[in-house]
């Protein structure tokens, strides 16, 4: 019997075989493994970048709509502004316009007593010596009332009822009523009754808060809804600055080490606390500077800075009083150093110093000191913001 022969691999050809199948499959991990690296780092500076805009979209609106419902002129009446807490240490420093605060601009020209100023800042206050930016108006908060107004007449039905109804107030919000005036001797006069600065919407037809000529008309702004029982002051306030957060609540891992979280947090009418009600705009921010444009001459205009002129730049605007600031601060620029998705091995981020400001102003960010090891292998942006102040008159 013939016996036919059967072929197969030898040994030398199966080692040569899983040696290329090995190889193969190792190019195949490495340009697989550089895909999902590229895809994590695109997807984290996408989820930077959407979370900036939304971020600076807030910020950006609070600034427009500064000294929105400020009262010019208290009647007389008191108020309590931010309250000394640890987490926020620069609440009882000059900030604050209302008792305790900085007895040299406590009262505007015409003796008017510690009238709320539309914005403030403080140099170095927050994280790596970054700025805080304070913003005062009535509409700032977080709840529908302070979003809403209405006139306030001397003849029944007394108040404009708004179209959708969902704009109009609810009988418990908390609301104050200014006489508008015409000139700035007499404008934004807050009502008083009482001794109190505020009242609830279902109590503004009373004789005591509503005009007594016909030919008047008042404002009456929201402040809080019926989730707060009484006011601290008849205004709202936000607090923009940059921290590390406590924990259980860490730092997200992507950000770079001394970096911090860009707050939101709104003054609590209840306690004069600001961390009560922080809400996240910016992860992985290192500083925050704030430079505002001001018309010195008092023309009413603000023209950009050109050497010689009367108009220009400052940094600081601590020694203003509110009546100042109301007509000569026309533009805020806001400057946030942060960096986009996470730490690449892979970049080199080409210089150790970031200029966060201009024109002079602001400061230079040294990201080798701050940051320390590692800082260049982060994509580092800075985020500017313009802002003109419509609302400040």
């Amino acid at each position: 019997m013939i016996m036919k022969r059967q072929d197969g691999f030898t040994i030398v050809e199966l080692m040569i075989s899983m040696v290329i199948f090995v190889l193969v499959i190792a190019a195949a991990s490495k340009v697989l493994t550089g895909l999902l690296t590229q895809f994590k780092q695109q997807s984290k500076i996408t989820e930077t970048n959407v979370g900036g805009i939304v971020g600076l979209e807030i910020l950006r609106q609070d600034l427009e709509h500064a000294g929105y419902g400020l009262p010019w002129d208290l009647s007389g009446a008191t108020y309590n502004e931010a309250a000394v807490e640890s987490v926020t240490p620069w609440v009882d420093r000059d900030l604050n316009d209302g008792p305790p605060d900085n007895p040299t601009r406590g009262t505007d020209a015409g003796g008017i007593a510690h009238p709320p100023a539309g914005i403030r800042s403080g140099n170095g206050y927050a994280l790596n010596g970054s700025d805080v930016l304070v913003v005062k108006a009535t509409n700032v908060a977080r709840n529908p009332a302070c979003e809403k107004w209405t006139f306030l007449t001397a003849i029944s039905p007394y108040t404009r009822t708004w179209t959708p109804s969902n704009e109009n107030f609810a009988s418990t919000d908390k609301v104050v009523i200014f006489v508008p005036g015409s000139s700035d001797t007499n404008s934004k006069r807050l009502i008083v009754s009482g001794g109190n600065f505020y009242t609830t919407f279902n109590n503004v037809t009373t004789s005591s808060w509503r005009p007594s000529d016909v030919n008047e008309t008042f404002i009456v702004y929201g402040v809080a809804d019926a989730s707060v029982a009484s006011l601290r002051m008849p205004f709202n306030r936000a607090d923009y600055y940059i921290r590390i957060p406590d924990t259980p609540t860490p730092m997200p891992q992507r950000c770079a080490p001394n970096t911090g979280i860009l707050y939101k947090a709104n003054i609590n009418q209840v306690n004069g606390r600001l961390n009560d009600s922080e809400i996240e705009l910016l992860e992985c921010a290192a500083d925050m500077q704030v430079i505002f444009g001001i018309d010195n001459d008092a023309d009413g205009d603000f023209e950009p800075f050109v050497a010689g002129s009367t108009d220009g730049y400052l940094d600081d605007i601590s020694n203003l009083t509110a009546q100042q600031i109301r007509t000569q601060v026309k533009e805020t620029r806001i400057y946030i150093l942060a960096h986009e998705g996470q730490r690449d091995p892979s970049y080199t981020y080409p210089s150790s110093t970031i200029t966060v400001g201009e024109f002079g102003l602001g400061r230079t960010f040294n990201l080798a000191t701050t940051i320390g090891t590692g800082w260049q292998r982060y994509r580092w942006k800075l985020y500017i913001l313009v802002v003109k102040m419509n609302n400040l008159r």
